[in-house]
């Protein structure tokens, strides 16, 4: 095991995955006390397994224009990183590896257990199969 030192600071570069404008506002929100000294800011366009895809892409590009523009409201040198995936858990962690985040950071969408369980409860897929530590923030009153 390496020393403390040795590790990455936490907060060196947070990936930070936003579904929408609504997300990436709440999120940066949520964010912005931490101050982390990089972040890339991913939406992944979720793919259908060889049926239509659930949203148009220039819709789906469109939404990851307008929520990179508004988490570049409280970030404005984040970088912006649109991916393609059936998975969107394993496409984030891929997206992690690739621009070598310290942790995935991300706010929780909420939702009831039942809404979870259909949806496949990502949150928790995420936190016990990313391959670096992931921040789950906390909620913040609306």
């Amino acid at each position: 095991m390496t020393s403390v030192d040795e590790q990455k600071d936490l907060l060196g570069h947070v990936l930070v995955p936003v579904a929408n404008p609504k997300d990436a506002e709440r999120t940066a929100t949520q964010l912005k006390p931490y101050n982390p000294e990089e972040v890339t800011v991913v939406h992944v366009v979720e793919k259908g397994d060889g049926a239509p895809d659930k949203t148009p892409v220039e819709h789906s590009k469109s939404v990851a224009r307008e929520a990179y523009s508004t988490f570049k409201m409280a970030f404005p040198d984040a970088n912006t990183h649109t991916d393609y995936g059936r998975d969107v858990v394993e496409t984030i962690t891929n997206v992690a590896s690739d621009v070598d985040a310290t942790a995935i950071v991300f706010s929780s969408r909420g939702g009831n257990r039942i809404v979870q369980f259909l949806a496949g409860d990502r949150t928790l897929k995420l936190v016990t199969e990313a391959d670096r530590p992931v921040i789950a923030l906390p909620l913040v009153e609306e």
